[in-house]
């Protein structure tokens, strides 16, 4: 099996390392919880024990996925600012509005932010350009005005 390798920034990166880090500082709490609901007694109706349980096993699953990110993560680098590439902050007018996107992996991708991802409609619309250049995204009038 192919392990597909995953874009992150170096932020990215960052942010990773740290969810993971506190997820493993709660491991003992989560720990201590299951065993506090286990004094209670009968487990089959005892509902701290199954909240805790669920909690644990969340904070594993999430662990487990971070863990197999990052050993899989290739970090990207702005590189060139003459182009929209992945790593790169663009400004932009779509349809008169004037709009600043960061282009990064799937992963990191979180539009409220401003992080968009290169493999999303806009994101693919818009690597390759150059500042300058004026397309038509979803049947607006698009053109890149700054890379950084």
């Amino acid at each position: 099996m192919i392990k597909k390798s995953i874009s992150l920034t170096p932020e990215g990166k960052k942010d990773l390392e740290k969810e993971l880090d506190e997820l493993i500082k709660g491991r003992p709490m989560i720990a201590e919880k299951i065993a506090t609901a286990r004094s209670f007694g009968d487990l089959s109706e005892n509902e701290e024990y199954s909240s805790a349980r669920n909690e644990q096993k969340v904070a594993e699953n999430r662990i487990a996925e971070i863990q197999e990110i990052l050993k899989n993560a290739k970090v990207i680098r702005g590189g060139k600012k003459d182009k929209v590439t992945l790593g790169v902050t663009v400004t932009l007018t779509l349809g008169g509005k004037k709009m600043e996107y960061t282009l990064v992996g799937p992963t990191e991708a979180n539009p409220l932010e401003g992080k968009i991802s290169n493999e999303s409609p806009i994101g693919k619309a818009l690597m390759g350009h150059k500042i300058g250049d004026d397309f038509e995204f979803n049947g607006k009038k698009t053109k890149i005005i700054e890379i950084k």
